[in-house]
C-alpha cells in the first residue's frame, strides 16, 4: 500500500500502533485512540494521533482505508461492561464505517475474532457454523452482519479478519496492556523476572500463537485486494502452554517452574488452530514467523540487558 490516507481506529493500541507505524513509511496515517489501553507513545512520529471514540460523531474518516481495530478486545474486558461492549464494539464500528461511508471511502478492514470457532484442535475454516457464547463474541459477530449489510446496501468492500492468539513481546506495544497483554508476553516476562507464571489446568490448553508482524501483513493485504468476506489469520499449527513455558526456558537458559491453578473464568476457549487457506489462495499471504522463532524474539530484550 502506497500514497493513501488510512484512519487505524484503535491505533495507539497493541495490534493498532503496529499496523499504524507500518504504513506510516509509505502512506498518510491517521490513528484514533480513546486511550483506554493504548498510548500515543507506541506511535512514530509519521503517525498523526487523535485522541477520540469510535462513538464520536466527528471522526477524522476522509481517508481512502479504513482499518478499524478498535473494541473491548477479550471476553473478561467486555464481561466488566457489556452495555459499554455493545456500544464500542457494535455501535463503534457502525458509527465509524458509516462515517467513512458518507466520506467516500469504500475499502474497510476490520478486527473480528476466533474465538467463535469455540475449542478446536482442527483447523477451523472460516466456512464453519460459528455461535456466540459470550459478549464480546456476540459484538464481533454483530460486526460481521453489519459489514455485509455495508457491503449489499453500499457496494461497499469489508474485510472481516478473524485474529489467532497475536503476541508480541514486552517493549513493544504490548506491555502498556498490562494484564490484558498476549500470554507469551506476559510468560516471559515473569520467566526472565524469577516469576512463576500461572496456567489454567493443566496447561494442557493450545492456541495457534500469531506473531503481531503477520498479522499487519494480513492486513495490509486485505486492504490492497478490497477483499470482502470473512478470513482468517494464523499459522495453522498450535502449541500447549506447558510447551510455551518449555521453549521461553530454554531460550533464557532458566528453569522456572510454571503454577497451575484452577480456572477462573466460567467460559474459555481450550484449543484453537486457523485454516488459512482462503487468506492464502486470495492474496498470497503465509505467515512468516513460526513459534519457535517468536519467542526468540519475545526473549531476545531480557538476553540484551
Amino acid at each position: 500500500m502506497q500514497n493513501q490516507r488510512v484512519l487505524v481506529t484503535g491505533g495507539a493500541g497493541f495490534i493498532g500502533s503496529n499496523l499504524a507505524n507500518h504504513l506510516a513509511v509509505d502512506n498518510e496515517v491517521v490513528a484514533v485512540d480513546d486511550l483506554y489501553l493504548g498510548t500515543p507513545e507506541n506511535l512514530s512520529e509519521d503517525v498523526e494521533f487523535v485522541e477520540g471514540s469510535v462513538l464520536d460523531d466527528d471522526l477524522p474518516t476522509d481517508v481512502d482505508v479504513l482499518f478499524h481495530l478498535a473494541a473491548l478486545s477479550s471476553y473478561t474486558m467486555h464481561e466488566e461492561n457489556p452495555r459499554r461492549g455493545a456500544r464500542v464494539n457494535v455501535e463503534g464500528f457502525v458509527n465509524t464505517v458509516d462515517q467513512a461511508r458518507q466520506n467516500g471511502c469504500d475499502t474497510v478492514v476490520y478486527a473480528s475474532t476466533s474465538s467463535i470457532y469455540g475449542n478446536r484442535t482442527d483447523p477451523s475454516p472460516e466456512s464453519m457454523s460459528v455461535e456466540a457464547r459470550t459478549g464480546y463474541e456476540a459484538s464481533k459477530l454483530a460486526r460481521e452482519r453489519y459489514a455485509e449489510y455495508f457491503h449489499n446496501h453500499y457496494e461497499m468492500s469489508l474485510a472481516g479478519m478473524r485474529f489467532f492468539s497475536v503476541y508480541q513481546g514486552f517493549g513493544g506495544a504490548e506491555e502498556h496492556k498490562g494484564q490484558y497483554a498476549n500470554t507469551v508476553a506476559q510468560f516471559a516476562h515473569k520467566i526472565a523476572n524469577g516469576e512463576r507464571p500461572e496456567l489454567f489446568g493443566d496447561g494442557s490448553q493450545t492456541r495457534d500463537f500469531t506473531h503481531v508482524d503477520d498479522i499487519v501483513r494480513g492486513l495490509e493485504l486485505a486492504a490492497d485486494h478490497q477483499l470482502q468476506g470473512i478470513y482468517n489469520l494464523g499459522t495453522g499449527e498450535s502449541y500447549d502452554f506447558n510447551e510455551m513455558v518449555a521453549m521461553i526456558n530454554q531460550v533464557l537458559g532458566t528453569d522456572v517452574e510454571p503454577k497451575y491453578i484452577e480456572n477462573p473464568l466460567d467460559i474459555y476457549v481450550h484449543d484453537t488452530k486457523a485454516d488459512v487457506s482462503k487468506m492464502h489462495e486470495e492474496t498470497g499471504w503465509e505467515p512468516s514467523v513460526d513459534f519457535e522463532d517468536g519467542v526468540r524474539r519475545v526473549c531476545a530484550p531480557y538476553l540484551d540487558d
